[in-house]
């Protein structure tokens, strides 16, 4: 049985290099390396790892693995390479460990006869309904490459759309968090060494004083309720948001919000446009490639709409009428759609679709920045600013009368 080796020599140049290798035994390991040219040097098995059974201590493999793997895979066979011989060499060179050993098995499972699609699919976390469909298509009509070339394409286009939705909900979130820990400190530590130097004072104390001495002495008497009430809030929300009433009614409800919500939709409708267009590109049929974008949309209601889209192309309707009844999908969108179904080139029009709609997600997410910066300086400046003056008042009312 194979076992993994590791190794280090030197090359050509006389450089030192190491690496790891899957052999029967030692002497094996030394003629692969002697046929690459490396002289070799120590060789000694690898050691095993203590906890590589424990699948919650291993590292996950991340949409980034995924990408190169396809990226790299249509290369290889492009170049010509057997399918096998690709999976042996990015089995090999992977160095996520989780990762590899799903490779390793996707590999033996297509020396056993399986197809590459039907393998992939006993790893649906690293590999979607998607990309198993697209590899389908792709097996069947003899050009894998092609199809892996579009995945990978498409999927770096996902990524940097997922990136930057992210990156504009980072900043206000990492400052309303700031915001919270600072007023938190001044509430539980700092008032209350004002209020002892306050008790001594004769004259009436300031009402926004008060209201903030107040404020203090119910957060220290109640601070582990407050943690405990935020915490058990939040998982409430999680778990409403698992239901499928609460999922619809929080999906619902983002949609409509003023700025967020025609960010979210701009957002579905470049993912749907983009993952339809590559997915009838590559030969999936319309209503194989509806299903599984309405179950990767990541939105009930957008869910429900391309739902209604299917059911409507199933009655011999065209895609555009269902998307505009829908609500979701603008009309220039569905119009566009329209014209791309009477004129035979759907996939073609959904991908400029897309990548109007890229930009438009970018500028969405300037504006969203933009927009958020003034405001949380100013939300900063205001509470912990109040805290502050609201504490010195008295003083600057002894000062006014000495």
């Amino acid at each position: 049985m194979p076992v993994i080796y590791q190794w280090k020599g030197k090359n050509p140049r006389g450089r030192t290099v190491k690496g790891e290798m899957e052999a029967e035994n030692s002497e094996q390991v030394r003629q692969n390396l002697v046929r690459r040219k490396i002289i070799p040097g120590r060789i000694k098995k690898k050691p095993k790892d203590l906890f590589g059974n424990v699948s919650f201590l291993q590292p996950s493999v991340k949409e980034s693995d995924v990408i190169i793997f396809a990226r790299q895979f249509s290369t290889m066979i492009d170049a010509g390479l057997p399918l096998l011989q690709c999976l042996e060499i990015l089995h090999t060179q992977q160095e996520n460990p989780t990762f590899k050993k799903h490779l390793k098995k996707i590999k033996e499972s297509v020396e056993s006869g399986e197809t590459f699609a039907d393998a992939l699919k006993k790893f649906p976390k690293d590999f979607n309904e998607l990309f198993v469909n697209m590899v389908a298509a792709g097996e069947a009509g003899g050009i894998l490459d092609v199809i892996l070339g579009r995945l990978s394409a498409y999927m770096e286009k996902m990524a940097k759309l997922k990136k930057q939705v992210k990156g504009a909900m980072t900043y206000p979130i990492i400052t309303i968090i700031v915001a919270i820990i600072v007023v938190g400190i001044i509430l539980v530590f700092v008032i209350p060494v004002f209020e002892e130097m306050f008790a001594s004072m004769e004259s009436a104390l300031p009402a926004p004083t008060l209201m903030v001495v107040a404020l203090s002495d119910f957060v220290v008497a109640n601070v582990l309720w407050i943690i405990l009430g935020t915490a058990a809030a939040g998982f409430i929300i999680r778990r409403i948001y698992k239901t499928e009433k609460g999922r619809i009614f929080m999906d619902d409800m983002f949609l409509r919000l003023p700025v967020v919500g025609m960010l979210i939709r701009k957002v579905a409708v470049a993912k749907f446009t983009r993952t339809t267009s590559t997915m009838i590109s590559s030969g999936v049929s319309i209503l194989d490639a509806l299903d599984i974008v309405g179950k990767t949309s990541g939105n009930k209601i957008v869910e429900f709409a391309i739902k209604d889209v299917k059911s409507g192309i199933s009655e011999g309707r065209s895609m555009a009428d269902p998307l505009l009844e829908s609500g979701v999908f603008p009309s220039m969108v569905c119009s566009m759609i329209s014209v791309g179904e009477s004129t035979g080139a759907l996939d073609t029009m959904m991908e400029k679709i897309a990548d109007f709609y890229d930009d438009e997600v970018d500028q969405a997410v300037k504006n969203l920045t933009d927009m958020i910066e003034p405001f949380m300086l100013v939300f900063l400046g205001v509470v912990v600013g109040g805290l502050v003056i609201a504490m010195y008042l008295p003083i600057f009312t002894m000062a006014g009368n000495l």
